[in-house]
């Protein structure tokens, strides 16, 4: 892939390692006969660091063999989570280190779970981009509290703790933005 046709979120290969593309810079040249400089910002999908390089527009980065499988969760215990192919039935293991922020949102019950497999192991998943949960522990609501704008703090089913609008009782289901962790409305 020429540098000047990457885009952000490209999968690319730098260093022996898979990168996902995050930032771009172009740096136009000051003087005739310059060439044009793209400063990228990348991580690498296995170890999670961030990767800073600049190449010409006409240097060529190889695009990373890369696949997405819908999967759901068997199970998961204290060092790995593990999966399962949902066409070919193949199970996956990734470390549980690696996708704690993602599975503060999942329950038994999620679905759309992507697993990124790279060279026939699973480096990461993605998941949808709210879940409805149920709220386990809340302070009762009041009377009347609908009509301001204050929240709450609630626990949801997975264990973790969010803000909610003062109107939300323990029991109701709410969907929740799993990228911010905020609270987008009743289920």
């Amino acid at each position: 892939m020429l540098g000047k046709d990457i885009k952000p979120g490209a999968m690319v290969v730098y260093n022996d390692a898979p990168c996902v593309i995050e930032n771009i810079h172009v740096q136009s040249p000051s003087a005739r006969g310059g060439t044009t400089l793209y400063k990228f910002r990348a991580r690498n999908i296995v170890t999670k660091n961030k990767v800073d390089f600049a190449m010409k527009g006409t240097d060529m980065l190889p695009e990373a063999d890369f696949s997405r499988r819908d999967v759901t969760i068997m199970f998961s215990d204290l060092e790995s989570v593990h999966l399962l192919d949902s066409e070919s039935y193949e199970q996956y293991s990734v470390a549980r280190e690696d996708v704690a922020e993602e599975m503060q949102w999942i329950t038994e019950a999620t679905t759309g779970i992507i697993a990124m497999i790279y060279n026939d192991e699973c480096v990461g998943i993605t998941i949808p981009a709210s879940a409805a949960l149920k709220i386990t522990q809340c302070d009762p609501g009041v009377r009347g509290n609908s009509a301001t704008g204050r929240t709450k703090p609630v626990t949801l089913e997975t264990g973790v703790t969010i803000q909610a609008p003062e109107y939300i009782a323990e029991g109701e289901v709410i969907k929740v933005d799993t990228r911010t962790g905020e609270f987008l409305g009743r289920a």
